[in-house]
């Protein structure tokens, strides 16, 4: 990564730790939830969506953790609010495979500034913490999400292009 994108990246994840947005929310009338955990560094955060007529009304979260955790998920509320659910979908396979599968940076918009917590890759788990989260909360899932178990019920959509 070079210098100057080493620094947009810390300087944006700092920015969305220090002021998340939609945070600490749960929209009037939400009506999908999901809890998710990551137990390598306890980093924790409630997804709530209001879904109307197949498009993410409104969108808050709640937790606590890393600054990456929260800026993802923070980044992430601002990026899927107001979408049809089928979008938030294939961006969450997007953002999943440039965190996860070395997926390019560019079909995601700008939530490419998250692919610079690959130079961490202990942080990588952090940043797709709120993500899988989200896709529990799609289906409406009662059981928490793990980062160690996310994985094995959490089907990849197709990527697609970008938003």
């Amino acid at each position: 990564m070079t210098g100057d994108l080493r620094e947009l990246y810390e300087e944006v994840i700092l920015e969305h730790n220090r002021h998340p947005r939609h945070y600490p929310e749960n929209p009037p009338g939400s009506n999908r939830h999901a809890h998710g955990f990551n137990p390598l560094c306890n980093d924790e955060v409630a997804v709530h969506l209001k879904v109307v007529d197949d498009v993410v009304a409104e969108v808050g979260f709640e937790g606590s953790g890393c600054a990456v955790a929260m800026a993802s998920a923070s980044m992430m509320a601002e990026a899927i609010q107001g979408k049809p659910v089928a979008e938030v979908e294939r961006l969450f396979g997007r953002v999943h495979a440039m965190l996860a599968e070395d997926g390019p940076a560019d079909a995601v918009g700008k939530l490419k500034v998250l692919a610079g917590v690959k130079e961490f890759p202990m942080r990588v788990k952090c940043a797709t913490l709120p993500w899988h989260t989200l896709r529990a909360a799609l289906d409406n899932r009662a059981e928490t999400v793990t980062t160690e178990d996310a994985e094995a019920w959490c089907p990849q959509p197709e990527t697609g292009t970008p938003p």
